[in-house]
């Protein structure tokens, strides 16, 4: 058999992930707080893009039904004159090739369906005496941030250097306590070994643990333990409570755990009165001595979606606008920049600025009608679930929501991660819809996970004096037409972190 060398022309078809589509998926998967972080880069890095102020644009409104009631960046074409001008969400200003290009890049992720800016703090206030203040103009409570007047609370770190301070005037024991103290988690204890600190230091051992048995007389009681027996120790021996029966008893907490009041009696030779005792003052003490303080600041939840009741008995779906970022493009600052460039280079870094800069505002018009799209096919499937409560929650996944808006799976996974939705129930995450389903005992329609562990609760909860078990949970169940196994209720039950009817049963005999 020759061998030959011959030209030939082959049609085949691939997916080519182009930088325009990458940054779609990227931006579509994006929580609020990311995406605003992403776009306060790119205005850094071009000149061409500017923030548009919320209120100069409506926000994008849906009703249950789907129809969008206003445009997201208002739909201005620089007709007025004005030299700053909004990016046609269709490219109409672009080379159609290119516009083409668009559509065909990012028709796999959106569907063109064509029919938290936290408030500035009040600037300071030169200092003066109260009487003159009323003859200020009143400042509008838009003007400042309230979070501003909080007092700021002391820290774990900074209570226990003030101890330190007066607990002793040596200063290898105030170095050496600084460093454990730096080491500390937030709940107090001290997870590193006293002599991996003392051979990073360069100091002793003894003096590590000379410094730390200081350290451990420090308040709260219990900071600086290495393991929940000693933090619970050191509390109990301030307590003049560390007797021998209550040192078993803390040895042995895996069986205090698992309520094992039969083997926790013979350990620590009492009777049944002594180790109730023991266990009512054990509960008395703080597992977590260094979680009164204040760490990291709390990140307020900001909603992606706002769903309210309508007029006429549907539901009203609104983007946020404090999630949106409004951007446009100045054509006018780059007409008259590219036409004042006399390099080449310069000419192309404008040309690739500007259409790096359009990219980005349709991909985040294109976003937004995404998510708002995926919202409301949501609210229509769980009507139930915001009108009467979690027991009507319907099961739900993806691929449901796919085919009712036609799109890909993929697309609504990444419209519901790290999204939020404000409902008159609470604020949700979008991906807390999709849950699977439990079949009906009568062959009806399906229930939803999530509307399952609801019952489950609901029925411990209203135990009197006889604890369920799984079997009579089941049973129960079963009569309101939920057709549910034994061990799907005692996964559920766990998960929950609800004890079994056993450990029920034992704990409300110890309460008594």
């Amino acid at each position: 058999m020759a061998l030959s060398l011959k030209a030939e022309l082959r049609t085949s078809q691939s997916l080519v992930m182009t930088p325009q589509l990458m940054q779609a998926i990227k931006l579509l998967q994006l929580s609020s707080l990311d995406l605003a972080a992403y776009v306060d880069a790119e205005l850094e890095r071009n000149p061409l893009l500017e923030r548009v102020d919320a209120d100069d644009a409506g926000p994008l409104v849906a009703d249950e039904r789907g129809d969008d009631r206003a445009d997201i960046a208002g739909a201005h074409d620089g007709s007025d004159g004005g030299e700053e001008t909004w990016v046609d969400t269709e490219f109409a200003n672009a080379p159609q090739a290119i516009a083409e290009k668009l559509d065909s890049d990012l028709s796999n992720v959106f569907q063109d369906d064509n029919p938290r800016a936290l408030s500035d703090t009040a600037p300071a206030l030169p200092v003066e005496s109260w009487a003159t203040a009323p003859s200020r103009q009143p400042v509008s409570s838009d003007d400042y941030n309230l979070e501003a007047f909080v007092a700021a609370g002391k820290t774990l770190p900074e209570f226990l250097t003030e101890q330190l301070g007066l607990a002793t005037t040596d200063a290898q024991m105030r170095i050496v306590g600084v460093s454990l103290i730096s080491e500390l988690d937030e709940a107090g204890y001290l997870r590193t070994d006293p002599a991996e600190l003392a051979r990073r230091l360069g100091a002793s051992t003894a003096l590590v643990n000379r410094t730390l048995a200081l350290l451990k007389g420090f308040e709260p009681t219990g900071v600086f333990a290495a393991s929940l027996e000693e933090c619970l120790a050191l509390q109990l021996g301030e307590r003049n409570r560390l007797d021998p029966a209550m040192q078993a008893l803390l040895a042995n907490l895996d069986l205090v755990a698992k309520r094992d009041y039969a083997g926790l009696r013979r350990l620590c030779g009492v009777d049944e009165a002594d180790l109730s005792d023991m266990l009512a003052e054990l509960r008395l003490l703080n597992p977590k001595p260094g979680a009164g303080f204040d760490h990291a600041p709390i990140q307020t939840l900001i909603p992606d979606v706002m769903v309210t009741p309508g007029p006429d008995g549907d539901w009203r779906i609104e983007l946020n606008n404090e999630t949106l970022p409004r951007l446009l493009v100045n054509h006018s600052y780059y007409a008259t920049v590219s036409g004042a460039s006399k390099k080449d280079t310069d000419r192309a870094f404008l040309a690739e600025r500007f259409q790096t800069a359009k990219w980005l505002v349709d991909s985040l018009d294109r976003r937004a009608r995404t998510i708002l799209k995926v919202a409301t096919e949501i609210v229509r499937q769980q009507d139930g679930f915001l009108a009467h409560g979690v027991a009507h929650l319907r099961p739900l996944n993806l691929k449901a929501v796919a085919d009712a808006i036609s799109m890909h799976e993929s697309t609504v996974s990444r419209v519901t991660s790290n999204k939020y939705m404000a409902t008159q129930r609470g604020i949700f995450e979008l991906k807390y819809f999709f849950t699977s389903s439990i079949p009906a005992a009568g062959g009806g329609e399906a229930h939803s996970a999530e509307a399952v562990r609801h019952h489950i609760r609901t029925l411990i909860d209203g135990e009197t004096d006889t604890a369920l078990s799984d079997d009579t949970i089941v049973k129960l169940l079963r009569r309101q037409g939920i057709d549910i196994a034994r061990r799907t209720v005692a996964k559920y039950r766990e998960s929950m972190h609800i004890p079994s009817s056993v450990n029920r049963r034992r704990d409300r005999h110890a309460n008594v």
